[in-house]
């Protein structure tokens, strides 16, 4: 994370298909304010909202590059009132190799 995003961050709850990883600061969250979890006008519940779900992108996405699916989502947000923020990885399935036959060395 430092590397790409410049920011620290720390691995651990590490199992064989999942690991989490826990972000120290969030330069996303730092003038943010999410709505209470009453409902508007509209009937929309703003406490669901998961502010900084693009970083559960960046890294599915990345890992996709490298021929792995795998499910990420925020188990603790400190914009939601948690001591840490915490994303989980979790490891579906290994794709198979992506490249045709024209790719494939003889």
């Amino acid at each position: 994370f430092r590397m790409f995003l410049g920011m620290n961050c720390e691995v651990g709850n590490v199992t064989d298909k999942a690991f989490s990883i826990f972000l120290t600061e969030n330069p996303l969250s730092i003038f943010v304010e999410l709505p209470t979890s009453d409902e508007d006008a509209d009937g929309k519940d703003w406490g669901k909202l998961k502010y900084s779900n693009i970083y559960c992108g960046v890294i599915r996405g990345a890992l996709e590059q490298v021929n792995m699916k795998v499910e990420c989502d925020f188990v603790r947000d400190v914009l939601k009132g948690d001591d840490a923020t915490e994303i989980r990885v979790e490891l579906k399935e290994v794709l198979a190799d992506g490249a045709g036959e024209d790719y494939h060395e003889e």
